[in-house]
């Protein structure tokens, strides 16, 4: 196949010549551990003292990387990158709430984005984070098959209604739901829900998503058994397919716990298990539609490749490619060019409640070997062809 992702002026076609210089700028400052280290810790201290620096994070790091503050915000970076044909999917990016009316807020935000995606062709997928709708501890006593007390099981019971409203929603407006992956001890309970709900809202077509991330090893086996299952009773399974996102905490989590690591234990590894469920997915693409959440050209090839195999057109709707916001461009735009569905992560949400989703993109970018380097280098490139 020949190579497309090259191409730096499709790539960053909607981008002027001051958004290029901040992008550079930006990923100049995320290749050097010790200044993202630094000013995580600088930007963490700022917002909780309630110095006034919303101003400068929403001019350079935010406006980079999230759609705005709120979800009409978002509409004008929605509808800018649809004259391109790359769609959006709107992320509700507020993270680690604890309480009920946090969680019925979410909730509310989440049929809204549904309500959103129903009128806009542009954005095809509503999301959200199972931790969004209840307590972390909640899903993880769950996941150990611990006994909840009668006022957990109330709250539990809660969390199982959210679940229900918005699939429910989505169902009825028929618009595709992605359910993200979070960490691995509280996975189980929250991969339980979500089967629950695709045996539910899947019975015609994948409505209902959940994520796995394959830097975890387990991943493809619980990828087979949920097949054998929806074989068995007759629904489809929707699935999203990450690399993952919490690499050091998942390490460090069963270090301290005393439990075998449940990560690859190679990057080379993650991309083997990653290419495996593609693989494994697009086999039985009859049952299944795939949201290949991924920065990695080699495996968007791929996934071309085994589209072209299978005879699928290249604007099949049961195959997506997804890249964040802000990020790799040159792959979504480029898959778009060439008729591919794409579609962007757009986070969004208050300047101080996205900072944890920021902070973490900036942490991933420095330890995904090669990432930085690789916008650096197609930014460099596409200044140098702007000059000539």
């Amino acid at each position: 196949m020949t190579e497309i992702f090259n191409n730096t002026q499709i790539a960053f076609a909607l981008k002027s010549d001051t958004e290029l210089d901040r992008a550079y700028f930006l990923f100049k400052m995320i290749d050097s551990q010790p200044l993202v280290r630094i000013g995580t810790a600088v930007t963490n201290f700022a917002l909780k003292a309630n110095l006034p620096v919303e101003g400068l994070i929403r001019a350079t790091v935010f406006d980079h990387f999230c759609g705005g503050i709120n979800e009409s915000d978002c509409l004008t970076v929605v509808d800018k990158m649809f004259t391109k044909g790359v769609s959006s999917v709107l992320d509700y990016s507020v993270e680690g709430k604890e309480e009920e009316a946090q969680f019925d807020a979410a909730l509310e935000m989440t049929l809204k984005t549904i309500e959103f995606a129903k009128e806009r062709l542009a954005i095809p997928f509503a999301v959200f984070k199972p931790t969004g709708f209840g307590r972390l501890a909640l899903y993880e006593k769950l996941g150990e098959k611990q006994t909840l007390t009668p006022q957990e099981q109330a709250e539990w019971d809660r969390v199982v209604t959210r679940f229900d409203v918005v699939c429910q929603e989505a169902h009825h407006k028929n618009v595709a739901l992605l359910i993200d992956g979070e960490e691995s001890w509280m996975q189980d309970a929250a991969d339980d829900l979500v089967t629950t709900m695709m045996q539910k809202y899947n019975k015609q077509r994948a409505i209902v998503f959940n994520t796995l991330q394959m830097y975890r090893w387990d991943r493809l086996d619980y990828l087979k058994k949920l097949h054998a299952q929806a074989t068995t009773e007759g629904f489809f399974i929707g699935m999203k397919l990450v690399r993952g996102a919490y690499m050091e905490k998942e390490n460090a989590h069963a270090i301290e716990k005393g439990y075998p690591s449940p990560i690859c234990e190679s990057k080379a590894a993650t991309d083997i298990n990653y290419d495996a469920a593609v693989t494994y997915m697009m086999a039985h693409v009859d049952q299944m539609a795939i949201f290949a959440g991924t920065h990695n050209e080699l495996s968007s090839y791929k996934l071309m490749d085994l589209m072209r195999q299978k005879g699928l057109k290249t604007n099949d709707d049961k195959v997506w490619f997804g890249q964040l916001y802000g990020m790799s461009d040159n792959i979504s735009y480029n898959l778009a060019e060439n008729g591919f569905n794409v579609a962007k992560y757009l986070p969004f949400g208050p300047v101080k409640d996205v900072m944890p989703y920021l902070i973490r993109r900036a942490e991933e970018n420095t330890s995904v070997a090669g990432q930085t380097s690789r916008e650096l280098a197609m930014i460099k490139a596409e200044r140098k062809r702007r000059k000539e």
